[in-house]
C-alpha cells in the first residue's frame, strides 16, 4: 500500500459539508490525478456519501484510460436516504451499494472496499458472507472497515477466521497530532492482528495547515468556518501547543507545518497509508512534500510530547506503573507493521 493516498472528498462538492471541502470538476480532478500518479500516489479514496455519489463519478471519469495504474478505495454503509434500505450493511444493501459504486466509478472491480461504519442491526456473519460472495464474484479485491471500535473489529476478524471469510486488511481511522485516540486500543489491535491503518483527516480536520495559530482568528478561506461542527473536536489550547511545536520544527527543517504533521504520522506503528486531499495543485504538491525525508528522533519526541493527552480508562492510571508497563509495553517499542 502506498505511503500516501489521495482523498477525493473535494471532488464534485455537493451539499453543505462537501461543498465546503471543494468543488473539483472532472478536468481539475484529472489534473490532480496526473500529479498524484506521477509522484507514485496510486490509491484514490472516496465513498458513496461524498457529494451523494458524485465524488465517485468524478473520480471514475478522472481515471478513465488509466484505471490499470490506480487502486480505487471506496466506502459504504452510512445512510444515503431516509428509506429502510438506505443505511447499514445488510446483504441486500451491500449488493446494491457495490453495484452502484461500480457503475459510478466506471470500473469492473473495487480494489479496497470498506464498511464506513459498524452496523449493529446486521449479524457480522451476514456481512462477511456477503462480502465473501462479492469477492468471489470479482467485484471486490480486498475488504476493510472504517471507524470501528476495538470489539467490533476484533469480533469481525474472529468470525472471518472461523468461517473462512475475507479478512479485513485495513482500518480507515481518524488519526493526527491533535487526535491520538487511535493509539490506545486500535493501534495495538492493528499491530497484533496485522490490520493496517489508512488515516483520514491527518491534519486534524484542517487545523494543522499552518494557517491556524494562537491569538489569530481562523483565516477567511478556511473550511473550518462551515465544517468544524462535523469533525472531531479539538480543545483550542491543545491545538495551539501542537502548532507551536510544529512551527519550531518548521523553522529548523525548512518544511511546512502540514508536511511535518504528515511526516510524523508516516512514522507511526501500523500506519500503512495517509490520505491527503487537495483543492488545487499547489496544496497537493505541498502535501506530497511530506515524503522523501525524515524528522530527527529529537523532533519526533518533541511532537509526541506536544500532542500527548491523558490516557482514557482502562489505560489510565495503570499505564505508568512499572509492573503494568512490563506486561503491556508501549506500542512504539514493538515491531512495526510493514507497509505492503
Amino acid at each position: 500500500m502506498p505511503a500516501l493516498s489521495f482523498g477525493a472528498g473535494t471532488f464534485a462538492g455537493k451539499g453543505e459539508l462537501f461543498g465546503a471541502w471543494g468543488d473539483t470538476d472532472v478536468a481539475q480532478a484529472r489534473r490532480l490525478v496526473d500529479i498524484a500518479l506521477d509522484a507514485g500516489v496510486i490509491m484514490f479514496d472516496t465513498a458513496d456519501v461524498y457529494s451523494d455519489g458524485a465524488s465517485e463519478e468524478v473520480l471514475g471519469q478522472a481515471l478513465k484510460g488509466r484505471r490499470d495504474r490506480a487502486l480505487i478505495s471506496t466506502k459504504a454503509g452510512l445512510p444515503t436516504g431516509d428509506g429502510p434500505g438506505d443505511a447499514g450493511t445488510s446483504r441486500p444493501r451491500l449488493i446494491k451499494v457495490v453495484d452502484d459504486a461500480l457503475r459510478r466509478l466506471g470500473t469492473e472491480h473495487i480494489d479496497l472496499f470498506q464498511l464506513h461504519a459498524f452496523d449493529a442491526a446486521t449479524p457480522v456473519e451476514e456481512v462477511l458472507s456477503t462480502l465473501d460472495d462479492l469477492v468471489r464474484a470479482g467485484k471486490l479485491r480486498y475488504v476493510g472497515v472504517s471507524n470501528f471500535s476495538g470489539w467490533q473489529l476484533m469480533k469481525s476478524l474472529a468470525v472471518a477466521e472461523r468461517y473462512g471469510y475475507p479478512r479485513y486488511v485495513a482500518h480507515q481511522v481518524y488519526y493526527s497530532l491533535v487526535g491520538r485516540d487511535y493509539e490506545w486500543e486500535l493501534m495495538p489491535l492493528g499491530l497484533d492482528q496485522g490490520v493496517g491503518a489508512v488515516v483520514w483527516s491527518p491534519l486534524g480536520w484542517g487545523r494543522l495547515t499552518g494557517r491556524v495559530r494562537r491569538g489569530l482568528p481562523i483565516p477567511p478561506g478556511s473550511r473550518l468556518h462551515k465544517t468544524a461542527a462535523f469533525g472531531p473536536p479539538v480543545a483550542d489550547e491543545h491545538l495551539y501547543t501542537v502548532v507551536d511545536a510544529l512551527d519550531e520544527i518548521a523553522a529548523e527543517t525548512g518544511r511546512s507545518v502540514p508536511q511535518i504533521a504528515l511526516n510524523w504520522l508516516l512514522r507511526r506503528p501500523t500506519v500503512s497509508s495517509v490520505i491527503v486531499g487537495a483543492r488545487d495543485e499547489a496544496q497537493l504538491r505541498e502535501n506530497l512534500g511530506a515524503i522523501g525525508w525524515s524528522l530527527t528522533a529529537d523532533q519526533v519526541a518533541r511532537l509526541d510530547a506536544a500532542g500527548a493527552t491523558t490516557a482514557p480508562y482502562p489505560y489510565f492510571p495503570y499505564r505508568r506503573q512499572e509492573g503494568f508497563a512490563r506486561l503491556n509495553p508501549p506500542v512504539e517499542s514493538l515491531p512495526s507493521l510493514a507497509r505492503t
